[in-house]
């Protein structure tokens, strides 16, 4: 698996997106500026410059025609995906962590760290009004003894029809909000540590949930029930489902700061590779020389990438033998044995 070496970036990558159609891939980074390549053979077609701060996510909307991306100088831009053109800006009160365009591509939603006074907020926005400024906000309170501690959204997304906004939190927990009045539908306490990133997959009937705990959690989406869990020996700071095989790739390495200090090989920088029902391991691709911040698989399930610490995007085609490859079955294998042992 020979992978392209995307050097586009000059600071750690932080998100690594595909479109819905896979034949464009989206990466950013802490240098400020999105860039945006072809995935069948990693050119590089453009880039969106205008924020002033590390960009800590982004979405592409259905039909690859607009751009969001959310920016710690407490701002969120929406670019002409074509062209590269600045279309609005939507302001904050403070660094924008994650943004997520809704299933009819005229809403979107935002999650934005407390600064200040001011605490942490949802916001949804509207394009298709003139106003930049939200059409629903809903505050994340204080939480702990005496409502001293501020909690910190982490990810956020749409559920499948646009029913709820599904945040989670450096808590470990994940909430349902209702998108029409901000209440909170469901809450419920998933890890012990912080949930670095919570991926969807397509049809929005599974997600997988990443986490500082070393492990990573698959659940039912629609009923919120626990599946599996995946347990590595390092903290997990993606994962993703792939689509066309019952396989997860992981991805994540030892702490940032304390990265110096140790060889490539001994900080486990490597993706990942479990099955998703039997929970085992079963593969890894190394190549980074830092923790792997950000992973994605394309829709058509021929490449992934892996963006990392070391300001590098891996674009990996997959092999035809792994393609091609059948999974286990181990009640299979047990027959087998079976037939070999009474001959």
């Amino acid at each position: 698996m020979r992978p392209f070496l995307l050097q586009g970036h000059e600071r750690p990558i932080t998100v690594v997106k595909y479109n819905y159609d896979g034949d464009l891939l989206f990466t950013a980074s802490k240098d400020q500026v999105p860039s945006v390549w072809r995935s069948e053979n990693g050119e590089r077609l453009g880039t969106y410059g205008g924020h002033k701060g590390t960009i800590w996510d982004l979405d592409v909307d259905r039909f690859t025609n607009h751009l969001l991306t959310a920016s710690a100088d407490a701002s969120v831009k929406m670019w002409k995906v074509e062209t590269g053109e600045c279309l609005q800006t939507f302001p904050h009160r403070g660094p924008v962590r994650g943004v997520h365009w809704a299933e009819d591509s005229k809403r979107f939603v935002t999650i934005s760290d407390p600064f200040v006074e001011h605490n942490g907020k949802i916001s949804i926005f509207d394009i298709t009004s003139s106003s930049t400024s939200p059409v629903l906000e809903i505050d994340i309170p204080k939480e702990g003894p005496g409502g001293t501690k501020r909690v910190l959204a982490t990810n956020v997304t749409w559920t499948y029809l646009n029913e709820h906004l599904f945040v989670s939190f450096d808590n470990g927990t994940v909430k349902l909000y209702d998108p029409e009045d901000g209440s909170v539908v469901q809450s419920m306490k998933v890890h012990d540590k912080k949930i670095n990133r919570i991926q969807f997959n397509r049809d929005k009937t599974l997600f997988l949930t990443s986490s500082a705990d070393f492990t990573s959690k698959l659940y039912d989406a629609v009923n919120l029930k626990h599946l599996k869990t995946y347990k590595t020996d390092r903290p997990v700071n993606d994962a993703v489902i792939s689509e066309h095989k019952d396989h997860i790739l992981l991805g994540g390495g030892q702490e940032a700061m304390s990265v110096t200090t140790t060889a490539g090989k001994v900080g486990k920088f490597e993706t990942r590779f479990f099955h998703l029902v039997y929970e085992e391991e079963f593969g890894c691709v190394k190549g980074h020389f830092g923790p792997i911040n950000a992973l994605a698989i394309n829709p058509n399930g021929l490449n992934y990438a892996s963006g990392a610490e070391d300001g590098y995007v891996r674009l990996h085609h997959f092999d035809k033998s792994y393609l091609d490859m059948k999974d286990p079955v181990p009640e299979e294998d047990e027959e087998e044995e079976l037939e070999v042992a009474e001959q």
